[in-house]
Protein backbone atom coordinates (compact mmCIF):
# COMPACT_ATOMS: atom_id res chain seq x y z
CA UNK A 1 0.00 0.00 0.00
CA UNK A 2 2.67 2.33 0.69
CA UNK A 3 4.07 1.66 -2.64
CA UNK A 4 1.09 3.27 -4.42
CA UNK A 5 1.51 6.53 -1.89
CA UNK A 6 5.30 6.83 -2.85
CA UNK A 7 5.10 6.55 -6.75
CA UNK A 8 1.09 8.09 -7.18
CA UNK A 9 2.99 11.52 -7.63
CA UNK A 10 4.95 10.48 -10.47
CA UNK A 11 2.54 8.29 -12.52
CA UNK A 12 0.45 10.95 -14.00
CA UNK A 13 3.88 13.08 -15.33
CA UNK A 14 5.48 9.95 -16.48
CA UNK A 15 1.74 8.90 -17.79
CA UNK A 16 1.65 12.13 -19.76
CA UNK A 17 5.22 12.19 -21.05
CA UNK A 18 5.33 8.44 -22.61
CA UNK A 19 1.23 9.33 -24.04
CA UNK A 20 2.83 12.60 -25.70
CA UNK A 21 5.66 10.74 -27.41
CA UNK A 22 2.95 7.80 -28.81
CA UNK A 23 0.70 10.76 -29.96
CA UNK A 24 3.93 12.08 -31.91
CA UNK A 25 4.60 9.11 -33.26
CA UNK A 26 1.04 8.17 -34.67
CA UNK A 27 0.67 11.74 -35.69
CA UNK A 28 4.01 11.13 -37.89
CA UNK A 29 3.46 7.82 -39.36
CA UNK A 30 -0.04 9.11 -40.39
CA UNK A 31 0.92 12.32 -42.01
CA UNK A 32 3.72 9.65 -43.90
CA UNK A 33 0.82 7.68 -45.11
CA UNK A 34 -1.06 10.38 -46.33
CA UNK A 35 1.94 11.80 -48.02
CA UNK A 36 2.56 8.09 -49.84
CA UNK A 37 -1.33 8.24 -50.82
CA UNK A 38 -0.66 11.67 -52.39
CA UNK A 39 2.26 10.69 -54.23
CA UNK A 40 0.38 7.29 -55.39
CA UNK A 41 -2.26 9.37 -56.75
CA UNK A 42 -0.33 12.12 -58.40
CA UNK A 43 1.97 9.00 -59.96
CA UNK A 44 -1.16 7.17 -61.42
CA UNK A 45 -2.65 10.76 -62.67
CA UNK A 46 0.65 11.03 -64.80
CA UNK A 47 0.15 7.41 -65.98
CA UNK A 48 -3.32 7.86 -67.18
CA UNK A 49 -1.91 10.75 -69.16
CA UNK A 50 -2.96 13.59 -66.80
CA UNK A 51 -1.01 16.35 -65.73
CA UNK A 52 -1.56 16.89 -62.04
CA UNK A 53 -2.24 20.43 -60.76
CA UNK A 54 -0.07 22.16 -58.46
CA UNK A 55 -2.31 22.26 -55.63
CA UNK A 56 -3.08 18.67 -55.79
CA UNK A 57 -0.03 19.22 -52.50
CA UNK A 58 -1.75 22.43 -51.16
CA UNK A 59 0.55 21.83 -48.08
CA UNK A 60 3.33 22.51 -50.18
CA UNK A 61 2.27 25.07 -52.39
CA UNK A 62 1.32 27.08 -48.76
CA UNK A 63 5.21 26.39 -47.51
CA UNK A 64 7.03 27.91 -50.87
CA UNK A 65 4.11 30.74 -50.97
CA UNK A 66 5.24 31.74 -47.60
CA UNK A 67 8.80 31.09 -48.32
CA UNK A 68 8.17 33.74 -51.25
CA UNK A 69 6.29 35.99 -48.82
CA UNK A 70 9.33 36.09 -46.09
CA UNK A 71 11.60 36.61 -48.78
CA UNK A 72 9.88 39.44 -50.16
CA UNK A 73 9.55 41.05 -46.88
CA UNK A 74 12.84 40.54 -45.92
CA UNK A 75 13.98 42.25 -48.87
CA UNK A 76 11.74 45.07 -48.35
CA UNK A 77 12.40 45.81 -45.23
CA UNK A 78 16.10 44.61 -44.45
CA UNK A 79 18.64 47.52 -45.67
CA UNK A 80 17.49 50.14 -43.04
CA UNK A 81 17.45 48.00 -40.37
CA UNK A 82 20.46 46.16 -40.87
CA UNK A 83 21.97 49.86 -41.45
CA UNK A 84 20.35 50.58 -37.85
CA UNK A 85 21.87 47.70 -36.37
CA UNK A 86 25.17 48.15 -37.52
CA UNK A 87 25.35 51.52 -36.34
CA UNK A 88 23.91 50.74 -32.76
CA UNK A 89 26.38 48.39 -32.19
CA UNK A 90 29.41 50.14 -33.23
CA UNK A 91 28.77 52.97 -31.07
CA UNK A 92 27.96 50.92 -28.38
CA UNK A 93 31.42 49.30 -28.88
CA UNK A 94 33.15 52.41 -29.65
CA UNK A 95 31.35 53.83 -26.23
CA UNK A 96 32.76 50.48 -24.91
CA UNK A 97 36.34 51.04 -25.92
CA UNK A 98 36.19 54.82 -24.54
CA UNK A 99 35.59 53.61 -21.29
CA UNK A 100 37.87 50.34 -21.07
CA UNK A 101 40.84 52.53 -22.35
CA UNK A 102 40.43 55.17 -20.11
CA UNK A 103 40.22 53.37 -16.87
CA UNK A 104 42.96 51.50 -17.99
CA UNK A 105 45.68 53.50 -18.98
CA UNK A 106 44.16 57.10 -17.62
CA UNK A 107 44.45 58.78 -21.40
CA UNK A 108 41.41 60.59 -22.27
CA UNK A 109 42.89 61.67 -25.63
CA UNK A 110 43.32 57.82 -26.61
CA UNK A 111 40.51 56.71 -25.34
CA UNK A 112 38.41 58.94 -27.09
CA UNK A 113 40.91 58.87 -30.52
CA UNK A 114 40.20 55.01 -30.96
CA UNK A 115 36.79 54.91 -29.47
CA UNK A 116 35.44 57.92 -30.97
CA UNK A 117 36.19 56.20 -34.22
CA UNK A 118 33.77 53.82 -33.93
CA UNK A 119 31.11 55.69 -32.45
CA UNK A 120 31.87 57.79 -35.37
CA UNK A 121 30.96 55.51 -37.71
CA UNK A 122 28.49 53.74 -35.88
CA UNK A 123 26.63 57.73 -36.41
CA UNK A 124 27.20 57.00 -39.70
CA UNK A 125 25.26 53.74 -40.31
CA UNK A 126 22.81 55.06 -38.17
CA UNK A 127 22.18 57.88 -40.34
CA UNK A 128 22.36 56.55 -43.49
CA UNK A 129 19.23 53.82 -42.25
CA UNK A 130 17.48 56.61 -41.59
CA UNK A 131 17.84 58.91 -45.34
CA UNK A 132 16.77 55.16 -46.95
CA UNK A 133 13.90 55.07 -47.89
CA UNK A 134 11.11 51.97 -46.81
CA UNK A 135 10.73 51.20 -50.53
CA UNK A 136 14.26 50.86 -51.30
CA UNK A 137 15.82 47.54 -51.29
CA UNK A 138 18.66 46.50 -53.09
CA UNK A 139 17.13 42.93 -54.70
CA UNK A 140 14.44 44.98 -56.62
CA UNK A 141 17.30 46.62 -58.45
CA UNK A 142 17.56 44.75 -61.55
CA UNK A 143 20.28 45.84 -64.24
CA UNK A 144 21.29 43.03 -66.25
CA UNK A 145 21.87 42.61 -69.66
CA UNK A 146 18.40 43.17 -70.57
CA UNK A 147 17.17 46.37 -68.71
CA UNK A 148 19.64 49.62 -68.31
CA UNK A 149 19.49 52.09 -65.81
CA UNK A 150 16.57 54.50 -65.94
CA UNK A 151 18.26 57.24 -63.30
CA UNK A 152 14.97 57.99 -62.17
CA UNK A 153 12.75 58.57 -65.34
CA UNK A 154 10.13 56.33 -65.78
CA UNK A 155 10.24 53.88 -68.97
CA UNK A 156 6.97 53.37 -71.54
CA UNK A 157 6.38 49.38 -71.43
CA UNK A 158 7.77 47.93 -73.92
CA UNK A 159 5.53 46.58 -76.72
CA UNK A 160 5.80 42.43 -77.82
CA UNK A 161 6.94 42.77 -81.58
CA UNK A 162 4.19 41.63 -83.92
CA UNK A 163 4.78 37.95 -85.30
CA UNK A 164 5.09 37.68 -89.17
CA UNK A 165 1.69 37.49 -91.10
CA UNK A 166 1.40 34.81 -94.09
CA UNK A 167 -0.39 35.65 -97.11
CA UNK A 168 -3.51 33.58 -96.91
CA UNK A 169 -3.57 33.44 -100.93
CA UNK A 170 0.02 32.87 -101.64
Amino acid sequence: MDDAFVLGPFLIPITAIVGAFIYIIVKTLARARVRELEIRERIAMIERGLVPPPEVDPRGFDRAMDRVERLREYRTHAGAGRHRRAGVVLMGVGFGLMVLIYFTSNESSVAIGVGGFLVVMGLAFFINSLMESPGDSYGSRNFGPSSSPTFGAPQPPSQPADPPRRDPNG
